[in-house]
């Protein structure tokens, strides 16, 4: 077994607080404890008994630490979600303990991943009648924006938001405004854990595909989907990890100008370059 503890400070007597302890256990049954340690006690354990770690097995950890949890990925897989119990700013150490073997250890910060112009929202949205209430968020369901630059090989359509707790699906739609043809369906149904994809077409449907390597999403989850335009497909990623591929049907990529968001998710941002 080995530990990766983010504490409040390295203190041993009395020991510091650990606000979140994630510790993988393969005695007996295999899982993932996690814990908050505080005044050296304990508190309750969350157990996760899907365990991605194998003895003697290379691994690969992504913690990210959100507003109101820890999100923990393990070799690209959505692991589990820990709720914080502790205030994020008294945390200022990180403790990796046990019969583990570390290779490297880093740390990102999402601004460093930003440019100027990736930053720049280049949508306009057009639902609501392009009106907002005093204080109402931009993003609010069903989500409807025409693209102010339409769609081409090389274009990126950034999607960031948090999966509903009891979420049974969401859909995410790029199509040509003119027409209404949907050029890429994209509808991961979490009740099922199928991710369909599709394009509706001169007003029917074409043949789902749904083959996937590992369903990236989970009830709870906080997720970035980065689609970007090929020249012979569309390409999806989700936290960072390749999930698919979709070959063009809708052949005139200049005429897909307008985005459309629903379901059972908090849309956080969205962003286009």
């Amino acid at each position: 077994m080995f530990q990766v503890d983010l504490q409040c400070g390295s203190s041993v007597k009395p020991r510091a607080d650990v606000a979140f302890h994630f510790n993988p256990r393969f005695r007996r049954a295999n899982c993932i404890v996690c814990n908050t340690l505080k005044n050296e006690k304990w508190g309750w354990e969350e157990i996760t008994y899907d365990m991605p770690f194998n003895k003697e097995k290379s691994f690969e950890i992504v913690i990210m630490v959100l507003k109101d949890k820890f999100q923990v990925a393990v070799n690209g897989k959505h692991t589990l979600i820990y709720a914080h119990r502790i205030s994020l700013e008294k945390i200022n150490t990180l403790g990796i303990y046990g019969k583990v073997i570390i290779h490297s250890v880093g740390f990102s910060f999402s601004s460093d991943l930003r440019s100027s112009q990736a930053s720049t929202l280049e949508w306009t949205k057009i639902s609501e009648e392009n009106v907002q209430k005093s204080g109402t968020s931009p993003f609010t369901l069903p989500f409807v924006a025409r693209l102010n630059s339409s769609m081409g090989p090389g274009r990126t359509v950034v999607i960031k938001g948090e999966v509903n707790t009891n979420a049974k699906g969401f859909a995410v739609d790029l199509l040509s405004g003119k027409s209404r043809d949907i050029a890429l369906h994209l509808n991961p149904r979490l009740n099922i854990k199928a991710f369909v994809r599709n394009s509706f077409l001169q007003e029917s449907w074409g043949e789902e595909e749904r083959n996937i390597t590992c369903f990236p999403f989970s009830p709870g989850m906080y997720f970035e989907m980065i689609i970007y335009c090929d020249v012979r497909e569309f390409k999806v990623a989700v936290n960072g990890v390749h999930s698919l591929e979709y070959r063009h049907r809708f052949k005139d990529l200049s005429h897909i100008d307008t985005l459309e968001i629903d379901g059972d998710i908090h849309l956080l941002e969205v962003r286009s370059w």
